[in-house]
């Protein structure tokens, strides 16, 4: 029998050269999805607008629109009405009814703040309002879609051909965008730059996790991934500012993807999974060159065994070649468990977390300001999960994160509405930490997952959250009718998560499982685990390793 994979390149050390330069790069692809998918708060942000009218000059605000178009309020403020005007008296120019018309001759919208964005483009205001929210709508589809083929072609082909594919047609695809000539074609592509978005980043993220030592995984899941996340993100508001019509700014955007093509010859194919294919001399390559890189001298026969030139069929060692499909995260009692309550829980989180983000950007003031405010909103989040599950067991941070933020979102519903510093504040404190706790997951589900099925594992809880994501924008919607109802809704749903995430096994400093016989089983609050479970495991894992490959 083959040893762990831990132990069989533990030479290689814990932090070597191939260690970090594996942490830099896939952690720095992260960052243009930071701004993928939140480019749609400068993109089809909606300017202010009014009716168009016949004889009037073609500014924006004119004298001439006080007497044509009558006045509405919209936050306390006395606007011209956005979608209604004056019907035209047939027997002079000058005169109007109160009889009042849509805006028949198109609109017009200020340039204060923007040059152009998708909105004013092509009028999708007033009955087309819908548009504009339902484009990141299709994203999340896309989104879906992606989580669904990702998961399988990564077990499949492999993490590397998925995550440098898919991040160069996320790179097309938001370039193409820039070009839409239609409404329904960006929409067309802002679902395949979805898909792709997603591939990209779980492909990343299990690439990184089985190529770095169990000590650099949390770093590399949360400082690494989340904070270059947070870095795209960042740098949204700033290109933003400084771009103000939608179509350069999503070329300048997307052209940024191009550098990352380099990446096809530094980032090798992840070995644990070369392993799990039975292309043992693959593997060995690979941690030879990973060898040479730390300076080390690896041992003459890495693997211990005798095996044959055919990367596929080893003499002394059974490897598992089966084909897994969707179908084996259900198949046994531990891993459907485990699929069970991820997807529960990745929902309750992505519902949370979109909704709070999708709540706080209505507040009054600069939205370039208010975008870089809640990506530092999220810098802290991260550095605050870092320390919390450098220290602590995962069975306490996951739960801890969820049950806290849900309290303070519930805590919302208490506080008087003149004290709405106080409102804010809270919010901000839920937001960071139901984001610490969203960046946390990506890292802790990847671990209950075994090697063989693990990006499809990531995949289908990924694609399950986006039912809360995809909820998310009208939870955020509810508030214009009750202020604290999105808090309650929000604040329930993470301590039901919460409590439920109590259950979820142990992982922190212990070995990835490799086949679905080495997935733990659920764990009750305050049992704890008898001496002879380790033990077991491994005579279990053994036997069902070889029942695993005649089960088919």
């Amino acid at each position: 029998m083959m040893r762990d994979y831990e132990e069989i390149v533990a030479f290689l050390g814990e932090w070597g050269p191939f260690q970090k330069r594996i942490y830099a790069l896939l952690s720095l692809s992260i960052i243009p999805n930071g701004y993928v998918g939140m480019s749609m708060v400068f993109l089809a942000d909606i300017p202010p607008h009014h009716c168009r009218v016949p004889f009037l000059n073609s500014s924006y605000g004119g004298l001439g629109y006080n007497l044509s178009i009558p006045t509405e309020e919209l936050k306390g403020e006395t606007i011209l009405s956005r979608c209604r005007r004056y019907s035209e008296q047939e027997d002079s120019d000058a005169a109007y009814r109160n009889d009042t018309e849509g805006c028949l001759d198109g609109w017009l919208f200020s340039e204060e703040r923007y040059v152009s964005t998708i909105v004013t483009e092509w009028n999708l205001v007033c009955d087309d309002a819908w548009k504009a929210p339902f484009t990141l709508t299709v994203f999340f589809l896309g989104v879906l879609a992606g989580s669904f083929c990702s998961g399988i072609t990564s077990d499949r082909y492999g993490r590397k051909p998925t995550f440098l594919i898919t991040m160069m047609l996320q790179t097309l695809f938001s370039v193409l965008q820039s070009t839409s000539n239609s409404y329904e074609m960006f929409c067309v592509l802002y679902f395949a730059a979805g898909m792709a978005y997603v591939s990209n980043y779980c492909a990343a993220f299990v690439l990184g996790s089985e190529l770095l030592s169990k000590s650099a995984r949390m770093s590399f899941g949360i400082l690494g991934v989340c904070s270059c996340f947070a870095i795209g993100y960042t740098i949204l508001p700033l290109f933003a500012y400084f771009i103000r019509d939608w179509r350069t700014l999503q070329l300048a955007l997307s052209l940024l993807g191009f550098l990352y093509i380099p990446l096809w010859w530094y980032i090798p194919e992840s070995p644990r999974w070369l392993i799990t294919q039975g292309r043992l001399q693959e593997a060995e390559a690979i941690i030879r060159a990973a060898a040479k890189k730390n300076a080390i001298t690896p041992p003459e026969d890495i693997f211990q065994l005798e095996h044959s030139a055919d990367t596929k069929t080893t003499e002394n060692v059974t490897v598992d070649q089966k084909r897994y499909t969707w179908l084996d995260l259900i198949k046994t009692e531990n891993t459907r468990n485990i699929t069970i309550l991820n997807i529960i829980i990745w929902i309750s989180l992505t519902m949370s977390y979109y909704g709070l983000s999708f709540n706080t950007p209505n507040l009054d003031g600069d939205p370039y300001l208010n975008c870089l405010f809640a990506a530092s909103t999220e810098f802290a989040a991260y550095i605050f999960i870092w320390f919390t599950t450098r220290y602590a067991p995962r069975r306490f941070t996951l739960p801890f994160t969820l049950l806290v933020g849900g309290a303070v979102l519930l805590l919302i519903t208490f506080v008087p509405d003149e004290l709405n510093a106080l409102i804010v504040t809270l919010a901000m404190i839920g937001k960071l930490v139901v984001t610490g706790a969203y960046a946390f997951v990506y890292f802790y589900t990847m671990e209950l997952f075994p090697t063989v099925v693990r990006n499809m594992g990531l995949g289908v809880t990924s694609m399950a959250a986006r039912i809360g994501s995809t909820a998310s924008p009208y939870i955020a919607y509810v508030g214009t009718y009750h202020k604290t109802a999105p808090y309650i809704l929000m604040g329930s749903i993470s301590i039901v998560s919460g409590v439920l995430s109590l259950l979820l096994p142990e992982t922190k400093d212990e070995e990835l499982p490799e086949f679905l016989s080495q997935v733990k089983s659920l764990r009750w609050i305050f049992q704890k685990k008898r001496p002879s479970d380790k033990n077991s495991q491994e005579a279990n894992a053994r036997i069902s390793n070889v029942v695993d490959l005649t089960s088919d």
